[in-house]
């Protein structure tokens, strides 16, 4: 059971580091920004580099003894700390180059309450690790509420492909089963994550190795367990050390569909 106490903390911490960032990454939009190239077709903008450093400040002005692993800046304190938060800037670095608003703000305590913010429409979702919610500004608290209603499932093309030749999810979208049941979207951003959560999926794909524990979907499994979504890797195995990938889908139906086609490609 989580403290309740300790978690009300974290999760103003977590929304106001997600927030900070957001602030960042909206202030800095449409400004030619310098690129730190990370290699094999990746990198990072001064917009990445400032938002994270915003979320730092939080973090440590509010937990000065926890670690903190980002996207930009790596480990910053003991990585094997019992408290440690995983950051994520600017998660759609590629859209937000190229001018578009599809990006998410990442701030998840490991194994704790999580918070994603959506820079341009001014939602934040967040979890206390129990319950999901989000929050616009001068409005109350939307309880996260999933559903399959839109019949839209956002799927991971980005290389690289972790799981192939087993799998990789541009596969699903040749699936007969999967045209007829489904409608694919692509934003390239984990913000999808919170949409399920949030009933704006149906359910999200990505390939890849434990993302347990990763900055990019920390915050999103965190939201989408809380929310009551079917979350599991793409083997059907629980997320964590030995899992791969992902499949966040708003029911078991859902979840089992795809589960059943992702099987008969791989």
């Amino acid at each position: 059971m989580i403290d309740s106490y300790a978690s009300a903390d974290d999760v103003a911490v977590a929304i106001a580091g997600a927030r900070a960032g957001a602030d960042v990454v909206r202030t800095m939009y449409g400004q030619r920004l310098s690129r730190i190239d990370k290699g094999a077709g990746d990198f990072a903008t001064a917009a990445d580099v400032d938002a994270e450093k915003a979320i730092l400040g939080i973090i440590r002005a509010a937990r000065p003894d926890d670690a903190v692993l980002g996207e930009e800046g790596g480990q910053h304190g003991d990585a094997d700390a019992v408290r440690q938060w995983l950051v994520d800037p600017l998660c759609g670095t590629l859209n937000y180059a190229a001018g578009s608003m599809l990006v998410a703000v990442n701030v998840a305590l490991r194994d704790g309450p999580a918070a994603v913010a959506d820079p341009f429409s001014g939602e934040v979702f967040f979890t206390d690790g129990e319950t999901a919610w989000g929050r616009r500004e001068e409005a109350d608290d939307v309880l996260l509420t999933p559903t399959p209603a839109t019949g839209l499932v956002d799927v991971n093309l980005d290389p690289p492909f972790a799981s192939a030749p087993g799998f990789r999810a541009v596969d699903l979208l040749a699936d007969p089963e999967f045209v007829e049941r489904f409608r694919p979207r692509v934003v390239s951003t984990t913000l999808a994550l919170a949409w399920v959560a949030a009933g704006k999926r149906a359910a999200y794909v990505t390939h890849g190795g434990d993302l347990s524990q990763s900055v990019h979907f920390a915050a999103g499994i965190a939201l989408c367990r809380a929310a009551g979504c079917t979350v599991t890797g793409i083997d059907g195995a629980p997320i964590g050390e030995t899992g791969r990938g992902l499949v966040a889908a708003a029911d078991d139906e859902t979840h089992g569909l795809l589960m059943s086609m992702i099987r008969s490609r791989s």
